[in-house]
């Protein structure tokens, strides 16, 4: 036997073994590439559906847009959610690929993804109706002080304003499952920081408004009298 026939064998092995994969192979290919392709599409539709319902400028008149662009983040609902949508399909696509091809491992990782992406969408669902109740609330809240005459109008209202907003952030984040321990800790803390301030608040604001109050009482008593 020479060094050939020792080789041969086990070449033919492998051999064997790439063409009894290859259609497995371009199989995965294939529907990767079809997945890839449906994602595109349907991003595409996403986006346009977006721009024709004027979403985005919904958003910019209630102020969700400028609240982002704070934080230096430039929101586009429309590229959100079509970035959400295409990114979903082609891990879809992938999980099939890798499904034809039998590697699953790799295949259970891809399912967890998909499974969380749901979680992604609720968080930015919680983030956006944050912003908009923080909005309304601080416009309720300053018309009531101011009504009241009371001081400290934009200090109460700013206030309720980012309470919601870090309450809604925090939320977010807890959706997404990060830090939950952390965020609990962070919650107490800021309901006891909010609580001491807005005591110091109605404090210092309403101080004159109780002493007017209380002198009127009085003097209502003693007029009875």
């Amino acid at each position: 036997m020479d060094f050939t026939d020792i080789l041969q064998g086990p070449l033919l092995g492998v051999w064997d073994t790439v063409v009894a994969y290859l259609p497995n192979l371009l199989g995965a290919v294939v529907v990767f590439l079809l997945g890839v392709i449906v994602a595109l599409v349907l991003q595409s539709v996403v986006v346009q559906v977006i721009k024709f319902l004027r979403i985005d400028d919904l958003a910019q008149k209630l102020e969700i847009r400028s609240q982002f662009e704070r934080m230096g983040i430039r929101l586009h609902i429309g590229h959100l959610l079509g970035w959400i949508v295409k990114w979903f399909f082609i891990i879809v696509a992938l999980i099939a690929a890798t499904d034809i091809l039998g590697w699953d491992q790799l295949t259970m990782y891809l399912q967890q993804i998909v499974l969380f992406i749901p979680n992604v969408i609720i968080a930015v669902i919680i983030l956006l109706a944050g912003i908009l109740l923080a909005n309304f609330v601080q416009r309720i809240v300053k018309s009531a002080v101011e009504a009241a005459k009371l001081a400290s109008a934009d200090f109460l209202s700013g206030v309720s304003k980012w309470a919601i907003l870090i309450f809604s952030f925090m939320a977010a984040l807890v959706q997404l499952q990060i830090a939950q321990d952390l965020i609990r800790v962070l919650f107490t803390g800021l309901v006891f920081m909010l609580a001491l301030a807005g005591g110091l608040a109605f404090g210092l604001g309403g101080r004159d408004q109780a002493e007017k109050f209380l002198a009127r009482l009085k003097k209502d008593i003693s007029s009875d009298r």
